[in-house]
């Protein structure tokens, strides 16, 4: 299983320090949003506006008039905010990131350069560096049965003691439109997910996902 060091560009967040105490990327969720209360009280008023609750939004980033943010929340430089997109609090949007069209944003953390560009879903969830989302793919958060989400990994079960875990995406990763991340889903850098897939567990690093039971390495 990758750890946060072997998935992430730290540098790449302004989260990126709060995570050095972790090991696991969903050991963050529980803590996003008192990170954001801390990391807000340090913007420099020159380059951030605070609007409303707990609210942060960088003078540089696009925000559409038609997009609703709740806090807490922080909005990078240079990100866009687009048309309908619904961030419900506990969010952090990295620099140059895209939200796109109708996308609703929960409890995550998007690195910089991240895509979720077009009717996407992401919630109690971490993407990396330059992760990008497919047209309506999203991430799962909570299991039918209501029980504490674990992740699969060679054959084991790791325990998360969360009820809510969508997906950790680490950096580059690409996911095809229209696939669904089970809960628990962990994939690896550098990662591609072929359309229309349903994932769970975990995807290795440099790895294509085509269908369940065949992952391969890529080789390029």
């Amino acid at each position: 299983m990758d750890t946060i060091k072997e998935m992430y560009d730290l540098s790449q967040s302004i989260a990126g320090a709060y995570f050095q105490e972790y090991t696991y990327p969903w050991e963050v969720l529980p803590f996003i949003g008192q990170w954001i209360m801390e990391i807000g009280k340090t913007l420099s008023t020159d380059e951030y506006d605070r609007k409303g609750d707990n609210i942060w939004i960088a003078k540089t980033a696009n925000v559409y008039p038609t997009a609703y943010i709740n806090g807490p929340a922080i909005i990078g430089k240079g990100a866009e905010v687009r048309h309908c997109a619904f961030i419900r609090g506990n969010a952090i949007v990295g620099e140059g990131a895209v939200v796109g069209n109708s996308t609703e944003l929960k409890n995550v953390i998007l690195f910089n350069k991240v895509q979720v560009p077009h009717y996407n879903y992401v919630g109690d969830s971490v993407l990396g560096f330059k992760a990008h989302m497919g047209a309506g793919s999203i991430t799962s958060n909570v299991k039918s049965d209501k029980t504490n989400v674990t992740v699969s990994c060679g054959g084991e079960k790791i325990e998360t003691g969360l009820k809510k875990f969508g997906a950790m995406l680490g950096d580059e990763v690409e996911v095809g439109c229209n696939s669904v991340l089970n809960p628990g889903t962990v994939i690896g850098k550098n990662s591609n997910i072929y359309p229309l897939s349903m994932v769970r567990g975990y995807v290795p690093s440099r790895s294509i996902y085509k269908t369940k039971g065949e992952v391969v390495e890529k080789r390029y």
